[in-house]
This record gives C-alpha cells, sequence and structure tokens, in this order.
C-alpha cells in the first residue's frame, strides 16, 4: 500500500511529480514560464486535450486545498481511461471494489475528517454528473464506508452552460477560475452526502445537526 497524500500546498506539488513519468508530470504541472495557469475564459477554453489535464491538476491544486483540506487523494486517472494514480488498498480499506478505469470518476479523495469520499468528473467536452452517471456511481462505490459527495468541475462558465440541463440534483459544480465557490444543485445540504449515500447508520438527523451551519 502507497503512503497516503495529504492534501497541503507542499504535499500537492510532491504527489504531482510522483504521478507518473516527467512528460506527464508537465502535463499536469507545466512550467508557468511556457505554460501559465489560466483563470479567464480567454485563456481557458476548457476543451482541449491538455485543458483535461489542466482541469485534473487545478482539482486536486485549488478544489482540494479549499474544501478538503487534509484529505487523501486515492484516484487519478487520465484521458486515456488509464489509472494515472491509484491507492487500491486504501480504497479497499473503504469497502470500494476497484471497478475498470473506464469506470472510475476522474478523482476520487477521501475526507478523512467527515468521511466523505468525494467522487469528482473533470469535464472538457463531456462527463458531468448527470442523472444516469450518478446513479451509476452510487452503485459502483455502494459498499463504501464513507458517505459519497458526487462533483463535477468544470474550466470555466463558459463550459458549464453547455451542460446545465443534464447536471443532476444531489450534486455540487466547482468552476476553476472562480476556485472559492461552489454551487449546489438542490439537496438538504451543500457539499456532504445526502441520505441514499450517507454512511451507514449515521441518520439525516444527524447530519442535519453536525452540520447545520452549512445550511
Amino acid at each position: 500500500m502507497k503512503p497516503r497524500v495529504v492534501i497541503t500546498e507542499d504535499a500537492v506539488r510532491e504527489v504531482l511529480d510522483g504521478f507518473a513519468t516527467g512528460g506527464l508530470v508537465r502535463k499536469f504541472a507545466p512550467p508557468p514560464e511556457t505554460a501559465p495557469a489560466p483563470d479567464t475564459d480567454d485563456e481557458w477554453t476548457g476543451h482541449s486535450p491538455a485543458d483535461q489535464a489542466r482541469l485534473v491538476n487545478a482539482v486536486v491544486e485549488r478544489f482540494c486545498s479549499r474544501f478538503v483540506p487534509g484529505g487523501t487523494v486515492v484516484y487519478i486517472g487520465d484521458a486515456e481511461d488509464k489509472f494515472l494514480h491509484l491507492e487500491a488498498e486504501y480504497l479497499r480499506s473503504l469497502g470500494v471494489t476497484v471497478p475498470a478505469p473506464t469506470k472510475m470518476p476522474d478523482v476520487v479523495v477521501h475526507d478523512t475528517r467527515r468521511n466523505w469520499l468525494l467522487l469528482i468528473e473533470a469535464v472538457t467536452s463531456a462527463g458531468p454528473v448527470d442523472g444516469k452517471r450518478r446513479k451509476e456511481l452510487k452503485e459502483l462505490f455502494s459498499g463504501c464506508k464513507a458517505g459519497l459527495v458526487f462533483v463535477t468541475a468544470f474550466a470555466s462558465r463558459t463550459v458549464m452552460r453547455s451542460f446545465l440541463g443534464s447536471i443532476s440534483w444531489e450534486t455540487e459544480v466547482w468552476i476553476a477560475d472562480e476556485p472559492d465557490h461552489m454551487m449546489h444543485f438542490d439537496g438538504g445540504r451543500f457539499l456532504g452526502p445526502d441520505p441514499d449515500v450517507a454512511t451507514p447508520g449515521l441518520s439525516d438527523a444527524f447530519f442535519v445537526k453536525r452540520f447545520a451551519h452549512w445550511l
């Protein structure tokens, strides 16, 4: 079993350096002077294969540091449906049998403090968490001992607009060029497992009491 990946700014950079070969690392974290991280729609269209890699990078560096501090990155996939980073034993310890890479979300992060497993789809041209995908992920991770949280990540609002009609209720949406904010699509709480995918044994009343300040 590989060591846990604790999400701090320094740890993220260390993890990115160890994901794969030097070429893949440069793909995920290109030197600033040659490929600066885009922050506007003009710089980042969100539709090219390179943008998919940049978006996954942004999820790990920006989203996780803000919304899952101290969490553990247990899976990252790439555009060719391969296991770029996989903590298989860690997932098994959570009761998850790792499916084929084509079935996995782009990024999986365990929020150890709240025992939530965040299933994140980094969307450039297809693949948001719509109703069908939410159901599929719920079934794939049905044995998980952690509560499930479904997140769709976009590069910008411009990209998101194309998918607004298909995003499932009871999911979250995060936009990379506005990293401090998140949108919750209905449901009883913001960024947390809904009753149908909550940690077994914990009632909805527990979540309302425990996380009332988030509602």
